[in-house]
């Protein structure tokens, strides 16, 4: 049985969408699933680049691609009062639901539809206030190990060269994105297309500009 460790950060879209379709691709795989909040902003600021919501041009597609990916997928998707927000609260959230900091999908999910269903602002305060008192978390979202916990599943996920959300890290092997998931499908069924060509795919040399 395979451990699959998801990274994820409610603000992106496209981490709510692939945690929507993901039960239909791992549908008939033995799997242990996990699910690790961080931070989007810190993986970002790590490697030195901005979010796809802070780059003209790419921010309107960014958008007009999810609602259609969603409309295609038949997700329920609604852009929130305003994107992109604070999601420290959320991801505090998720993480003081469980006392090793990997909520169960039922946090997950509920913290995603918080999000991206209704239209609301997701970071109004009384809306999180009411979002707490649902999930009911373990431990204060306030404590410093909560914080901790946030700040460490960020340092692991770029340890093992993630670099964006949503991320699925099985074995070895780091899959990004919504339209990864066939991929991941294909590694957890056996395809021998990763016993050679992952790694040669990998080690073609970087064209130095002139």
């Amino acid at each position: 049985m395979k451990t699959i460790t998801c990274y994820l950060d409610f603000i992106s879209p496209y981490a709510y969408l692939a945690f929507e379709v993901l039960p239909k691709h791992l549908m008939g795989v033995s799997h242990r699933m996990v699910y690790k909040p961080v931070l989007f902003a810190g993986m970002l600021k790590h490697h030195g680049q901005l979010g796809p919501a802070e780059i003209a041009g790419k921010r309107e597609w960014t958008y007009r691609q999810v609602l259609w990916q969603a409309k295609q997928l038949g997700i329920r998707l609604d852009m929130p009062q305003s994107h992109p927000f604070n999601p420290l609260a959320l991801l505090r959230l998720a993480v003081a639901c469980s006392a090793e900091g990997e909520p169960n999908r039922h946090v997950c999910e509920t913290i995603f539809k918080h999000v991206w269903q209704g239209g609301a602002a997701a970071d109004d305060m009384a809306r999180l206030q009411a979002l707490t008192q649902q999930l009911a978390p373990q431990r204060s979202v306030d404590t410093p190990e909560v914080k901790q916990q946030l700040k460490a599943n960020t340092e692991e996920a770029i340890a093992c060269g993630v670099f964006g959300v949503p991320t699925f890290c099985v074995d070895d092997k780091v899959f990004w994105g919504l339209d990864a998931l066939p991929m991941m499908r294909a590694y957890l069924d056996g395809d021998q297309w990763f016993d050679q060509t992952w790694r040669t795919a990998a080690s073609i040399q970087q064209g130095v500009k002139r």
